[in-house]
């Protein structure tokens, strides 16, 4: 293996051992509720608080264009180790609604420092087969996203505190892996000088703007359908009482499975087009927002499970082919800016989006709420369409 793609597998596992931070309150959330009183709704504010924590990250990772200014695997170290310890601060007894909150903020603030670092990272080794690239490290994204689900549901012998530990040392062993055997890579181009106007400037360029909009799109869908996923099972099962799932390990089926669908993506998409093969997965994912009742009323389980677990790929596979649009259309110089304050908004989407998709199941309690995710989707079709005829002229 040559060291490109040595280094390219190094980063994909520390993506996905970092990325584990994500989901971990949500894996534990009724344990969390009980333990320190958590209200009702207690996974639209424990995911809202980790969004929020990102944004405001984002943001200042942007302002500062921390990406661009100082080496990219040590910003990614040094937040991997922040995140982790933040993380880890949950297991303390004393916590409180306040604190609990305040901690998954945190964590939030330094998951700034690995996903969007990482995609820069990645793209500092990689002109040609950027979207494959990326395909690779967004899938560990997914996957390590997944991955408490997968410890809260399969290990059902071990407490709660034991998958926030595990979570923390994974975030741990993967940003030290990164640091020491991934260096700057060949194509960085560093940017010394913080610009304000940085921010505003990478938003000139319309087809950088099209790609972004179009993640916007996306991401309005996808970390609402993340989230709920656990909640969706379970009304499912109270609506069809016949029904036991093992909530938790479906949970990471259904999410990882989006992580095979962006590997396959990005391999698909070296054979036609970013903007095409994106478009497809859009294109499915809206049929499947539209489509959510109609699965959801039928009485049969197996029917419905493979319907989310369709989802659960359709609605990520396209996450890689709009990130990889976005660095390639942004200045070289600001690529690590660009990518971080396009997650910055789009992340900020994520909160409008559960905040109102938790608000209409508490006032409807109806499966026709999911419906409001179709919004992001087509909007995000809208803009990729902009490309492509941009593309044939």
């Amino acid at each position: 293996m040559d060291k490109k793609k040595t280094h390219l597998a190094i980063i994909v596992f520390a993506q996905f051992c970092c990325t584990s931070l994500w989901f971990a309150s949500n894996s534990v959330t009724e344990e969390l509720r009980l333990n320190f009183g958590l209200g009702s709704n207690s996974i639209s504010s424990l995911t809202s608080a980790v969004q929020l924590g990102f944004i405001s990250g984002t943001l200042v990772f942007a302002l500062l264009s921390l990406a661009d200014r100082f080496s990219p695997s040590k910003v990614f170290f040094y937040s991997s180790i922040l995140g982790s310890l933040s993380n880890l601060a949950l297991v303390v007894e004393a916590n409180t609604f306040s604190s609990i909150m305040s901690l998954r903020f945190l964590t939030g603030f330094f998951l700034a420092g690995i996903y969007p670092v990482g995609m820069k990272i990645a793209t500092d080794y990689y002109k040609d087969g950027l979207g494959r690239s990326l395909g690779y490290l967004v899938g560990a994204l997914v996957v390590g996203t997944a991955l408490p689900h997968l410890l809260k549901g399969f290990v059902s012998n071990w407490n709660w505190q034991s998958v926030i530990v595990s979570t923390s040392a994974l975030a741990t062993i993967g940003g030290t892996s990164l640091f020491l055997l991934v260096p700057d890579g060949p194509f960085r181009r560093a940017s010394q000088q913080f610009k304000l106007n940085a921010v505003t400037n990478i938003f000139k360029a319309p087809r950088f703007r099209f790609a972004a909009f179009g993640y916007f799109g996306h991401m309005w869908e996808l970390y609402t359908f993340w989230a709920f996923v656990p909640i969706i099972l379970d009304s499912f099962q109270a609506s069809h009482p016949e029904t036991f799932f093992n909530i938790p390990l479906i949970s990471f089926f259904i999410i990882g499975s989006g992580g095979i669908a962006c590997a396959f993506s990005g391999h698909l998409a070296e054979k036609t087009s970013l903007a095409k093969v994106a478009s497809s997965s859009l294109l499915l994912s809206l049929l499947c927002c539209l489509s959510f009742p109609i699965f959801f009323e039928l009485a049969s389980p197996l029917l419905f499970l493979l319907f989310l677990l369709f989802w659960g790929a359709v609605v990520v596979a396209d996450s890689p082919l709009l990130s990889t649009l976005v660095a390639q259309n942004a200045v070289p110089e600001k690529r690590g800016t660009a990518l971080t304050i396009v997650n910055c908004l789009g992340y900020a989407i994520t909160i409008l989006s559960i905040q109102i998709t938790s608000l209409a199941l508490e006032t409807f309690n109806s499966c026709f709420v999911y419906m409001i995710l179709s919004i992001g989707p087509a909007l995000g079709l809208l803009n990729l369409s902009k490309i492509k005829i941009s593309e044939r002229g």
